[in-house]
């Protein structure tokens, strides 16, 4: 019987996988059964972490705007804050409240005093 040759569907898959893990050390970007697991890995870490960026941003701005109110106590916490400012429907989210602190306080205390 006369040799078959394989097709190229798979060997183009695996450059395609051999792609995404180039930049890997190691056997983490020769050896194909570590590759398909690693990248599997850094999909999952990649899914995983962009829900915590979002978390770790809203710790960041919920911090900042706490410094600057405790600062200068116009309220006592973060929380008696916010809650007036619902109250009173100023509906400003955490993050340009964050960057009103940060970049103009003086801003921050007329809208805390509104």
């Amino acid at each position: 019987m006369t040799r078959i040759k394989r097709g190229y569907i798979a060997r183009r898959r695996r450059t395609k996988i051999r792609l995404f893990t180039a930049s890997f050390r190691g056997a983490h970007s020769r050896l194909t059964r570590t590759i398909t697991q690693q990248k599997i890995r850094a999909l999952v870490s990649a899914h995983r972490d962009r829900d915590r960026k979002k978390r770790n941003f809203r710790r960041l701005w919920i911090s900042r705007i706490n410094a600057v109110i405790r600062e200068k106590q116009i309220y006592y916490s973060y929380s008696m804050f916010m809650h007036n400012l619902y109250k009173r429907q100023l509906l400003l989210n955490r993050k340009i409240l964050a960057q009103i602190a940060i970049l103009n306080r003086n801003c921050l205390y007329m809208i805390s005093n509104e």
